[in-house]
């Protein structure tokens, strides 16, 4: 099974008519995602990229049935475009916009909790590569062909962290259930934890791989999660050693700010919980076939 999406997703892209929408939009499906609509405010009652463009995503999930989104709205209007998704009764939204300012970002997670909890939208991202079920669906940017089916699942807040692990999985003959990219900014829509409780319920996900950075409190509470809740096993990798306390290290979230944020913090704090920390990123598919 697959936590997130699979073949039966009905997916909406926010944005589609922008350059990167557009590119993605065909890549997600060739991959076979179930893209079934795109909207662009202005543009509804045309076509684009395959598929009918509408001018809200209401519209799109009344007329197409669409209970998943990917949002390509630039920064200044994403936050917008994440409120109308979850207004829209999305079941789940994926953002893969940068530069969403933090202040935007505190009013959509303020605006998500007045839904009830049994109605509120999983939010991926932003600032993220989004989620893909090896063969069954793919929601984000992901490269498809360097994924492979197998029991790895991963939850990265590095894009591209994550997509070296998943090719040296797939090379190692071992694959990946679901990759999730939860983003590197300051605040996000969801966490390690929130996709470590999915993992742990699937029957398709054998061990989970914990891909962190500096910056922020979720990789010590994700280490916490697996030692008091988890019984399936966990791996980490926690990038960031040689950063200096203070400065910005390429994602918004990644910046040392106080104790407890720092790589060797948050490795010390995976190995009190008795979680393995692999060293060097070349190290991924070794580790992980020795613990499977």
């Amino acid at each position: 099974m697959s936590i997130i999406v699979d073949a039966n997703t009905r997916i909406v892209i926010q944005g589609i008519t922008g350059r990167m929408a557009t590119f993605h939009a065909r890549e997600m499906r060739e991959y076979g995602a179930n893209v079934v609509a795109g909207t662009s405010p202005g543009k509804g009652g045309g076509e684009h990229a395959g598929v009918p463009v509408f001018n809200t995503v209401k519209d799109a999930a009344a007329k197409t049935g669409a209970d998943a989104g990917i949002v390509f709205v630039p920064p200044p209007f994403a936050a917008d475009a994440l409120m109308e998704a979850a207004d829209a009764g999305l079941r789940v939204c994926v953002c893969i916009t940068d530069g969403i300012p933090a202040q935007d970002m505190m009013k959509v997670k303020r605006y998500m909790r007045t839904k009830r909890a049994e109605r509120r939208m999983l939010l991926i991202g932003p600032n993220c590569a989004g989620v893909i079920s090896p063969g069954r669906a793919l929601m984000g940017i992901m490269p498809g062909h360097i994924y492979a089916p197998g029991p790895v699942g991963i939850i990265s807040r590095s894009g591209t962290l994550g997509y070296e692990a998943a090719s040296q999985l797939k090379a190692a003959g071992i694959g990946v259930s679901t990759s999730v990219g939860i983003g590197g900014d300051p605040i996000n829509g969801s966490s390690f934890k929130d996709h470590l409780q999915a993992f742990e319920q699937d029957k398709d996900t054998a061990m989970v791989l914990l891909i962190g950075e500096i910056g922020g409190h979720q990789e010590a509470e994700a280490a916490r999660f697996v030692r008091d809740h988890m019984h399936k096993k966990a791996a980490a990798y926690i990038a960031g050693l040689s950063a200096p306390r203070g400065r910005t290290m390429g994602h918004a979230g990644a910046i040392i700010t106080a104790s407890g944020e720092s790589a060797a913090e948050k490795i010390e704090i995976m190995r009190e919980c008795k979680i393995p920390v692999i060293e060097r990123p070349s190290d991924f598919a070794p580790a992980i076939a020795k613990m499977l």
